[in-house]
């Protein structure tokens, strides 16, 4: 039941700003299901994409999607996944570290703090800096294919407070540009046997309807709010990563902590046994 539930609440969040699949689920996994940090990345990578494929429509038919800004950032965006991707398959043992999760969860929730402060945003940059979207957009790819976490919400928060575009198209944007990159990270983390066949499907079976759900708010949320509703979710998931990043730190120090304990046991008594034989 849990797990629907779970599915459930985070699909809502995406229906509605198009941000959470993998920055909320992620966390999920690991502290509530118990999966492994590599597992968690992959069958969150298949859920968001998922969930955002039932919302797309909704967008799509209202046209509310930039193709050029959605062109730019999926251009930056597919070779940074693939080599995020690589990352996490040679250095799996690291997939989630820590720090990383840490440090994404402090950018995130920083960033979407801008969304708030007026003089900070400069809703013209997109328009006459549009490749800088595609090297900005690299990076988010990259550091999505080793986490799964933040690409939506890093996405979102980019285009809410640096392009002129309106907050219902920003979330359009983000959802297609979050479908493609769940599509590619997907195929990958299937072939790599990194997802939780039942486990996934429990939690789509509860995004369904939850994402049905945000998108039937989404059309009755004004813009304003709507822009206020994006940038809070993507302020929430930047703190969940950092205290779900701070949680495995901490969880880590204990582990290492009582095997250092446990091993020095042993050597001392190796080394009385020592003395002993000498005196004798």
């Amino acid at each position: 039941m849990m797990h629907f539930l779970i599915g459930f609440l985070i699909a809502v969040a995406v229906g509605l700003t198009g941000i959470g699949g993998g920055s909320f689920t992620v966390p999920a996994l690991v502290l509530i299901a118990g999966l492994p940090a590599s597992e968690a990345v992959g069958t969150a990578f298949v859920f968001a994409g998922a969930i955002r494929l039932v919302a797309a429509p909704f967008y799509v038919l209202r046209k509310h999607v930039h193709a050029q800004y959605l062109r730019l950032l999926l251009k930056g965006a597919v070779p940074g996944l693939l080599v995020g991707t690589f990352a996490l398959r040679l250095l799996s043992k690291d997939a989630g570290s820590p720090g990383v999760i840490i440090l994404l969860g402090i950018l995130l929730a920083a960033s979407s703090a801008v969304t708030f402060a007026p003089r900070i945003q400069n809703p013209g940059f997109a328009k006459k800096n549009p490749r800088w979207l595609l090297w900005l957009a690299m990076a988010i790819g990259v550091e999505s294919g080793f986490s799964s976490a933040g690409a939506g919400a890093l996405g979102a928060v980019l285009l809410l407070n640096f392009s002129e575009i309106t907050p219902a198209q920003v979330v359009g944007t983000d959802l297609i540009f979050g479908i493609v990159l769940a599509a590619i990270g997907s195929a990958f983390h299937l072939q790599f046997g990194s997802v939780s066949g039942s486990l996934l499907l429990e939690l789509i079976i509860g995004g369904i309807p939850g994402v049905l759900v945000g998108c039937a708010l989404a059309r009755r949320v004004p813009a304003q709010r709507l822009k206020a509703a994006v940038a809070v979710v993507a302020m929430f998931a930047g703190l969940q990563l950092v205290w779900s990043g701070a949680h495995s730190l901490a969880a880590r120090h204990a582990t290492s902590s009582r095997m250092s304990a446990a091993g020095a046991v042993p050597m001392k008594g190796f080394g009385s046994a020592l003395r002993r034989s000498r005196q004798r």
